[in-house]
């Protein structure tokens, strides 16, 4: 197919948390549009200095704030660790809740900054790369743009689906998620072996604050005994929660996690390795999400950060946890049992990526320019299906029309991924359950 005439010179930006393979998803990206002619400029640190964008005061800077490539920069990179523009949190879209609030100048005075800026620096179209509220900001910038005045400068946008918590609608894997879960696979299986030798648990916290798919992958590479995450938490685990509003200082009452359900829970699996098989030692995976569903008292004065997102690093739940469980099982049996809580995840984000991600990364990098250049395409995700093909899904496909959030993509209990974890993991239910047979160590 011939190339179309635009667009002409394209920036690339990297939002939210690091991932394995992003350096491949950037360099094949540019690669495709600088053997092409085209000029690439890559904007450091996501939006950070976009949203500041002034013409008078604040103006966008080569080699401080952005870079324009060229093939030395971007050659060679495809196995490279961390993310060589950068990343960052910073949301333009903050404060806008609905459709109805791109009409207001007050709420969207951070992305006229983003489109001013991309404007002054003459860019035809912006490939995003970044998780949910990253794409939830480029439908942010693409529904923006329908309300420009006629005749105003249009910028195109792409977006390429990056979160190593695979929680993306549209595409079965995403980048970066494989190496993740292999690299904490690995930190478990160390950990069981150690535990093993002590005859004692580990109660190991991983990355997945809206979905199960990354605790479940390092759960079943890992050899866990237990994985718990939010699409695991039933009706009968909740308690009432009293609240004060923080708006109106009225009392109110919300659901909570009962953590000493949760705690009877993982001390119904001790007890049963004991009793029944003999095993004096075990690993137990919590998704780091679950944080989000405990008792105010848990994590009131813990910070959120700019897309609302509570700081769950700073929760420290597999501690927590392990805490609260060795107190049960001392009360349930009189005796004392060693529990240690472990959190792993920062140390993934940046690990050396596998093959099939660094492929898979190449194959978005290259999908957004076939994505511009090639289907002319304008609020899009690229995504790819069977054995890398590349296809093509709007925005509106991804985007719930009312809140305009993304909609996320959980694993559904009783789904064949579902039930090879529970049947993998020490079950607990009648022999037979999950699937005929007896389960091995």
């Amino acid at each position: 197919m011939r190339a179309a005439d635009t667009p002409r010179r394209v920036g690339i930006i990297f939002s939210g948390g690091p991932a394995p393979a992003a350096n491949a998803v950037i360099s094949a990206a540019a690669v495709s549009f600088l053997e092409s002619g085209r000029e690439v400029v890559g904007f450091f640190h996501g939006y950070s200095n976009l949203v500041d964008y002034h013409p008078l005061s604040h103006r966008l800077l080569p080699d401080v704030h952005y870079r324009v490539f060229d093939n030395r920069d971007v050659r060679g990179l495809r196995n490279e660790r961390g993310i060589c523009i950068g990343t960052a949190r910073t949301n333009p879209g903050k404060g806008i809740d609905g459709p109805g609030d791109l009409d207001k100048p007050e709420k969207t005075a951070r992305l006229r900054a983003v489109y001013n800026a991309l404007v002054d620096l003459e860019i035809d179209a912006l490939i995003s790369i970044g998780g949910d509220d990253t794409l939830k900001t480029a439908n942010f910038l693409h529904a923006f743009q329908k309300r420009l005045p006629e005749g105003a400068r249009h910028v195109r946008i792409v977006h390429l689906p990056k979160t190593i918590d695979n929680d993306y609608r549209g595409i079965d894997f995403t980048f970066g998620f494989f190496t993740a879960v292999d690299f904490m696979a690995k930190e478990l299986l160390n950990l069981r072996a150690d535990c093993r030798a002590t005859s004692s648990y580990f109660i190991v916290e991983t990355m997945g604050r809206k979905a199960g798919w990354l605790p479940y992958g390092v759960a079943i590479a890992g050899e866990a005994n237990l994985v718990l995450a939010t699409e695991d938490l039933t009706e009968d685990m909740f308690v009432d929660d009293p609240r004060t509003d923080p708006d109106t200082g009225e009392a109110t009452t919300v659901r909570a996690l009962n953590v000493e359900k949760l705690c009877d829970r993982i001390v119904d699996l001790i007890l049963i390795r004991e009793t029944r098989d003999r095993k004096y030692y075990g690993t137990v995976v919590l998704a780091e999400g679950l944080a989000e569903e405990l008792p105010h008292a848990l994590i009131a004065g813990v910070n959120r950060d700019e897309h609302g997102h509570l700081s769950l690093g700073k929760v420290n739940l597999a501690q927590l946890v392990a805490t609260h469980t060795a107190r049960r099982y001392a009360e349930r049996t009189g005796r004392k049992k060693k529990l240690r809580g472990v959190q792993l995840g920062y140390e993934s984000r940046c690990s050396s990526p596998h093959a099939f991600d660094v492929m898979l990364g190449s194959q978005l990098g290259i999908g957004a320019y076939r994505a511009l250049v090639e289907e002319g395409l304008d609020g899009h995700m690229v995504s790819v299906t069977g054995q890398l093909d590349l296809t093509y899904v709007p925005f509106d496909e991804l985007i719930n029309p009312e809140t305009m959030v993304t909609e996320v993509r959980f694993i559904e209990p009783g789904s064949d991924f579902h039930t090879l974890a529970r049947f993998l993991e020490t079950r607990t239910e009648a022999a037979g359950e999950w699937a005929p047979g007896p389960r091995k160590e």
